[in-house]
Formats: C-alpha cells, structure tokens, sequence
C-alpha cells in the first residue's frame, strides 16, 4: 500500500517524464525525417506542442508539491518558523483562490467550444487538448493543500530544491578538496 502512496505522491513527476519522453522522442523521429528523408511529418509538430504544454502544467503541479515555486522568502527566513509557515499558508491562500477562479473559468471556457473547433493537423477536438487546465490546477490546489498540511499539521517544511542542490554542490565540492588534498600530500 505504502508503494501506491509514494507512486501518487509522485504523480505529476510521472506523467512528466511520459510527456517529456514523448515529446523528444517525437521531435527526433520529425528531425531524422526532414534531414534523412528529406519529408516533414506535419502532425508531429503539433503533437508536440500539445505533449510540452501538459507537460509544463503537470510540471507546474510537481513543482507545487515540492514547494518548488518561486516565493521571495528574505523576509520569511528572517521570522520564526511558526510564524513563517503561517503567512506563506495566508499567501497559498490567494494562490488557492486564483486556481479556484481559474479552474472554474477554464471548465466553462472547455464547456463553450464547439465541437468543430479542432487541431489543425490532428483533428483532435480542442476541448480535449484543454483539459489540461482544470486538471492540472486541481492537483496543484490539491498540492498546495498537501504541503500546507504538512507544514501546519504535521511540522514537516519540505526541502528547498535550490539549498538541496546547493547543499549537494557544496557537499561534492568540500569532498573533492579533501580527496585532492589527500593525494598531494602523499
């Protein structure tokens, strides 16, 4: 069960690797046609552009529950945790309320387009390429709510991506001196 958990925690990362996957892979097939054959697959491209807008929204998603968005946080790290957690929790609110507006705004715009409205290429249906929308902003919402819990209820600040990494740079670095120092004194 604890697997299932972790796979739905990841969710959005998941799908974005698909995407991304596919996405190249498309644009691969579409380079080697034109240089190699000589001829353009023409619904490639727009497939495409399809597959790296949901990807860029999942990704958005992802980001929501990494706490990966950009935030100005000088102020933030200046105050006490506590009290830190509560105004970024009244930012996510605003946030909150933006992807409500949104979601709802995008279901009645999907629900307005007619069913000729298509992709050139494709023929697909545009309100099924725009689904992307409410669903990618549900989960952020669900995201958001996510670590908001986690940050309120339970304690938990989720890792900072950019000091993670930072952190990571740091750490190789520190190791790389010492193992450099270690060989020029023997």
């Amino acid at each position: 069960m604890s697997a299932v958990w972790s796979f739905l925690d990841r969710f959005e990362s998941h799908v974005c690797r698909v995407l991304l996957a596919m996405f190249v892979t498309l644009l691969f097939v579409q380079i080697v046609a034109r240089q190699v054959l000589g001829l353009s697959i023409t619904w490639i491209e727009e497939l495409s552009v399809i597959l790296f807008v949901w990807f860029a929204y999942f990704g958005a998603s992802y980001a929501a529950r990494i706490a990966a968005h950009n935030r100005v946080t000088f102020h933030l790290n200046a105050l006490p945790r506590t009290k830190a957690r509560l105004i970024e929790a009244l930012g996510d609110l605003f946030w909150i309320g933006f992807n409500i507006v949104f979601i709802w705004q995008s279901i009645e715009f999907i629900d307005r387009l007619k069913p000729f409205v298509k992709a050139q290429t494709l023929g697909w249906q545009m309100r099924y390429v725009y689904v992307v929308l409410p669903l990618a902003f549900t989960l952020m919402t669900i995201r958001i709510l996510q670590v908001n819990y986690m940050k309120l209820v339970q304690g938990i600040d989720p890792s900072d991506p950019d000091r993670v990494e930072v952190g990571d740079m740091i750490e190789l670095a520190e190791d790389e001196a010492r193992h450099f120092d270690q060989k020029g004194r023997r």
